[in-house]
C-alpha cells in the first residue's frame, strides 16, 4: 500500500530514475547478453502505423502482443505481464512483457520479465497467472515450451528483489519444471495454469488447461508447499465435444454484492463459481456458474448453465485469453482479454508494425439472478473523459430517423444511452428456425439496414460522413413462443471500404437476458478508439468488442449517429457522450 499512497511527483520522480537507469545501463553493456530487451527499446527498426491505433486501450510502443497474463496487485501497484514478440508484429520470439501501473489507465513499460532461455523453457514461455503467497510473496506459474512438438511443462518465477516496487527481475529457478505431463495427458495440450487457492485443508489448488478425445478438461492439482504437485485422480471439471480448454480460469462470485473475492475465499453460503475457457475451437470465451464441492474438489454448473459453445461468453466478439485477478484495493474482481486484429493477413501487421491490444479492464460480478456475469469498464477509465460532455434527455426517434451526436471526437469517445419505449406489440417473431443457430447468424440476417417492428435501434458508430462506411450497435426486439428475445448486435459488415477478401467483418452479437415486460427500456455503452468499438449492454449483460478499419471513417472524419429502424417509436430517455483523452505510456 506505500507505494500507491505516494505522490504523483515522487511516482514521476520514479519515472524519471527508471528510464536514467535504462539509459545508462544500455551505455555500459549492463544488457548486453540482454538482447530480447535491446529489441524492445529499438525504435529504429519497423514503422509503427498510426491510422488505426487505439488511444486510450492498452498497447505496447510496437510490435505483437496476445494474451494477458499474471495481472496482479502487490505493494499499491498493479501488474500486468502479457505474451509479447519483441521482434516484430506476427506471432513468434514471445516473451512475458510487463508493464506497471497505478491505476490500470497509465502505464509504465518495464523490460520483459521471463523469457525463453533454460531447457524447461526453450522453446516457449507461454501464459500463466500469478498468486500472493503468505507473507506477501507473490509468485508466477506459467507453461514452458520444451521442444519442437509443443510438449508442455509448468514452471515458475519469483521476484528477484521484493524491495524493488516494480518488480522488474524475475528469476526462473533451477527445480523447474514443477509439473510434467503423465502419460494420460496430451503433453501438447497442456496449458496456462491458473491462480492458485487454498484449500480448507491446506492444500493449494490450481486448474491447467487439456483435452482427451475433444473432451475439453480442466486438470486439477494440489500442493502442500506450492512446489511439490500432485494431480488429482479427476478433474475439476470436464465435458465432452468441447475441444481444447486454454486459458481457464476459476474464481468465486458474492449472491449478496459486487464485491469481488479472493481465489482462496472459504465462505460456504452467498457464493457461486465460475470457471471460464478459451475454446481454440472456435476463439470465444465461454464460462459456466455453479458449485465448487470443497470436499470431493469438483465443480458443478447450475442446471441452466450449459459447457461448450452454446453457453455463456464473456463477450460476444474479439475478445479472447482473458485472465482475472482480484483487486483487494477496491474490493473487486477485474478481468483482461486480448483483443486480437481482424484485417488477418501477416502483411498487414508488418505494414503498421503492430498487432494485438488488450480491451479495457472490466469490473465482474455476479447478476442479482445468479444465472450469468455482469461486466463494466473500470471506474478510472472514467478519468480520461473530456470536460465537453453531450447531454441529451427524452429525444424520440421515429421509424428511419437518425441524428448524429456533435461535438465530441467520434472516433475517441465513451457514449451511454439509455432508449425506452412504449409499448412490446410491434416486436417481430421470432422464427423457430434461428432456435438453433447462433447470435450472430441471426444478426447477418437481421442487420440494421432491414426495417423492423421494435427495433433495429442504437447506435452507428465510426462513420463516414454518407454512410460508405460504418459500425452499428443495436438491439432488436423478437416475440418467441413464451418471452420475448432481446438481439445486440455490432455488426462490422460495412465498417470498411477497404477491399480484402481475407479481412475478418463479422456481425458479431449475443442475446441479452432482460425482462421488458415492466421496465420496457434498454441501455447500451460504447467505447469507440479509432480501430475497436467495446459494447455493454443492459448494465454489461451483454458484452461485444468489434475490431474495424475504416478508410474514411478516422479521426477528424468519423461521425457518430443514433437511429431507428423500426415502427415503434423510441425515445432516447439519456444521451452522455464525451471525447475520451488519452493516457500516459512511458
Amino acid at each position: 500500500m506505500e507505494l500507491f499512497m505516494k505522490s504523483s511527483s515522487l511516482w514521476g520522480l520514479e519515472i524519471y530514475l527508471f528510464c536514467l537507469f535504462i539509459v545508462l545501463s544500455n551505455i555500459n553493456g549492463v544488457f548486453a547478453s540482454h538482447n530480447i530487451f535491446l529489441d524492445l527499446q529499438s525504435s529504429s527498426a519497423i514503422s509503427v502505423k498510426n491510422v488505426h491505433r487505439t488511444g486510450f486501450h492498452f498497447q505496447p510502443p510496437k510490435h505483437w502482443i496476445n494474451d494477458p497474463n499474471a495481472p496482479m496487485y502487490y505493494n499499491g501497484v498493479y501488474h500486468l505481464f502479457y505474451q509479447y514478440n519483441p521482434k516484430g508484429s506476427v506471432w513468434g520470439n514471445i516473451v512475458w512483457a510487463h508493464s506497471v501501473s497505478k491505476d490500470l489507465i497509465n502505464w509504465i513499460h518495464l523490460e520483459p520479465a521471463i523469457y525463453p532461455s533454460k531447457k524447461f523453457d526453450k522453446y516457449g514461455a507461454w501464459s500463466g497467472s500469478a498468486t500472493i503467497l503468505p507473507n506477501n510473496k507473490p509468485i508466477i506459474l506459467y507453461t514452458g515450451v520444451v521442444d519442437s512438438h509443443d510438449s508442455q511443462v509448468q514452471n515458475y518465477a519469483i521476484p528477484a528483489n521484493l524491495s524493488d516496487p516494480f518488480l522488474r527481475k524475475w528469476i526462473k529457478p533451477n527445480n523447474n519444471p514443477l509439473i510434467v505431463p503423465d502419460n494420460s495427458i496430451n503433453k501438447t495440450k497442456f496449458r496456462d495454469p491458473t491462480t492458485a487457492w487454498m484449500g480448507q485443508d491446506g492444500l493449494w489448488r490450481i486448474v491447467i488447461g487439456s483435452m482427451r478425445n475433444h473432451r475439453g478438461m480442466a486438470l486439477l492439482y494440489r500442493s502442500r508447499d506450492f512446489i511439490k504437485w500432485t494431480k488429482a485422480q479427476h478433474p475439476l471439471h470436464s465435458s465432452p465435444h468441447t475441444g481444447n480448454w486454454e486459458c481457464p480460469d476459476f474464481f468465486p462470485v458474492s449472491l449478496k454484492n459486487t464485491n469481488g473475492l479472493d481465489a482462496s475465499y472459504r465462505g460456504k453460503k452467498n457464493v457461486k463459481h465460475v470457471l471460464k475457457n478459451s475454446l481454440d475451437v472456435n476463439r470465444f470465451e465461454y464460462y459456466t456458474i455453479g458449485m465448487y464441492d470443497t470436499k470431493k474438489d469438483r465443480y458443478i454448473p447450475d442446471n441452466n448453465s450449459i459447457d461448450g459453445s452454446k453457453g455463456l461468453r464473456l463477450d460476444y466478439g474479439n475478445f479472447y485469453a482473458s485472465k482475472s485477478f482480484y483487486d483487494p484495493m477496491k474490493n473487486r474482481r477485474i478481468v483482461w482479454g486480448w483483443t486480437n486484429e481482424s484485417d488477418v493477413l501477416p502483411d498487414d501487421e508488418i505494414k503498421k508494425g503492430w498487432a494485438g491490444i488488450q480491451a479495457i479492464p472490466r469490473k465482474v460480478w455476479l447478476d442479482p439472478s445468479g444465472k450469468q456475469l455482469i461486466q463494466w469498464p473500470i471506474e478510472e477509465l472514467e478519468t480520461l473523459r473530456k470536460q465537453k460532455i453531450i447531454q441529451l434527455n427524452n429525444k424520440k426517434l421515429s421509424k428511419g430517423e437518425m441524428f448524429e451526436v456533435k461535438g465530441i471526437s467520434a472516433s475517441q469517445a465513451d457514449i451511454e444511452v439509455s432508449f425506452s419505449f412504449s409499448s412490446l406489440n410491434k416486436a417481430e417473431q421470432f422464427d423457430p428456425k434461428w432456435a438453433d443457430l447462433y447470435a450472430q447468424d441471426v444478426c447477418a440476417i437481421k442487420g440494421s439496414t432491414i426495417q423492423g417492428g421494435l427495433g433495429p435501434f442504437g447506435l452507428v458508430t465510426l462513420a463516414s460522413k454518407n454512410l460508405e462506411e460504418y459500425t452499428p450497435v443495436f438491439f432488436r426486439v423478437f416475440k418467441a413462443q413464451k418471452n420475448y428475445k432481446v438481439l445486440m448486435c455490432s455488426d462490422a459488415r460495412r465498417s470498411t471500404m477497404r477491399q480484402n477478401e481475407a479481412m475478418y467483418k463479422p456481425s458479431f452479437a449475443g442475446y441479452v437476458d432482460v425482462d421488458l415486460v415492466d421496465t420496457k427500456k434498454l441501455s447500451l455503452r460504447s467505447l469507440i478508439d479509432n480501430s475497436v468499438v467495446e459494447s455493454f449492454g443492459a448494465g454489461g449483460k451483454t458484452c461485444i468488442t468489434s475490431r474495424v478499419y475504416p478508410t474514411l471513417a478516422i479521426h477528424n472524419n468519423a461521425h457518430l449517429f443514433v437511429f431507428n429502424n423500426g415502427s415503434e417509436t423510441i425515445t432516447i430517455e439519456t444521451l452522455n457522450a464525451w471525447s475520451m483523452d488519452v493516457p500516459k505510456m512511458h
